[in-house]
């Protein structure tokens, strides 16, 4: 089993960035991605582990898995800190080391973009959840605007990949969960950051849905 994909350059521009991109509004996304979550959460793709200090003392315990080696140092330096109990793990969102129907929330953060296998990784998140357990996501997404739809496509076919730790901003994570057999019960979308003029990555999309 695969459990390490390692991205030394991305994992340190990654750390350098991420402390901005809380101050300007991400903090707060994780809030409102968190909130009212509850029992055991696996965390899929946890980087460095800014959600930790997130979750509501309604969650007994998370299950963080993290294929990025640095970044996983990382997040078990900050599991400690949070206000719930956290394990962070070696693994892939295609191949998750987690016990079937053992979790009763999976949490997708900026991550879905970057994982090949999606059909995979969905399907591997309804086989760790009970029936009827919460999938919360928040994830870039394809642009509405066909303009910007186009300039996503170039990126993606382009350095994008390669610059963002193998990120494509072109993809349908609403329709993938979908697709996936998951049920929508709200979900948003918007710009983050929100910039005078929009980037490939700017089209976000905040949702919850059960298996």
């Amino acid at each position: 089993m695969v459990t390490d994909l390692p991205r030394p350059l991305f994992s340190r521009w990654y750390r350098r960035l991420s402390p901005r991109m809380e101050e300007v509004g991400m903090a707060g996304l994780r809030r409102e991605l968190l909130a009212g979550a509850r029992g055991v959460v696996v965390e899929v793709g946890c980087g460095d582990g800014l959600n930790f200090g997130h979750y509501p003392e309604t969650v007994t315990r998370v299950v963080a898995v993290e294929p990025e080696p640095t970044l996983r140092a990382a997040a078990e330096h900050a599991a400690p800190e949070a206000q719930v109990a956290v394990e962070v793990r070696a693994g892939t969102a295609e191949q998750l080391p987690v016990e079937s129907g053992s979790a009763d929330v999976a949490v997708l953060c900026l991550v879905l973009c970057s994982v090949r296998g999606r059909a995979a990784a969905l399907g591997e998140l309804r086989r760790v959840l009970r029936p009827g357990g919460e999938l919360r996501f928040l994830e870039h997404t394809i642009a509405e605007d066909r303009r910007l739809r186009v300039v996503q496509r170039i990126a993606d076919a382009t350095l994008w990949p390669l610059l963002a730790g193998g990120c494509h901003t072109a993809t349908d994570p609403l329709g993938d969960v979908e697709r996936a057999g998951f049920a929508v019960q709200r979900v948003r979308r918007f710009d983050f950051p929100e910039l005078a003029v929009r980037v490939p990555a700017s089209p976000h999309v905040l949702g919850v849905a059960v298996a």
